[in-house]
């Protein structure tokens, strides 16, 4: 089953973003990751290997290698449970990048400690937004 708004979120990525971008938790789904990567430095990780066609790191978020992230403008997770959330919060305040969580349903952590947050409507896609505060 395809992400509704998959396409348009990847396009609100491609137009806001440039340099490394990184899906955590990237699946067995990797439609917006395969949209990026003719336009950013897209890199799909999950905790088990993937046969994604996109560069793949098998990493776990939970333990990560924070090598991987360093210099990543964005990371974005798509359907990622509240604990992934979080862990990828952590992540990204470490290593100053932004988030996307698209989350499944209304599952969202809040990181109003460390970012500030909007939704945004962009065309069809409906996604959390976080940026790191000053």
């Amino acid at each position: 089953m395809m992400l509704r708004g998959h396409k348009d979120l990847a396009e609100y990525i491609a137009s806001s973003y440039k340099g490394k971008v990184i899906e955590v938790g990237i699946g067995k789904h990797p439609e917006v990751a395969l949209l990026l990567r003719d336009h950013v430095n897209v890199i799909g990780t999950d905790i088990v290997d993937q046969d994604v066609d996109v560069p793949f790191v098998r990493d776990d978020i939970f333990d990560p290698e924070l090598r991987i992230y360093e210099g990543a403008s964005l990371i974005y997770s798509i359907r990622g449970p509240i604990e992934m959330q979080y862990a990828i919060a952590s992540v990204a305040y470490r290593v100053g990048a932004d988030i996307i969580i698209r989350p499944l349903g209304s599952e969202k952590a809040d990181l109003s400690d460390r970012f500030d947050e909007s939704i945004v409507n962009y065309k069809s896609a409906v996604f959390y937004l976080y940026k790191k505060k000053c």
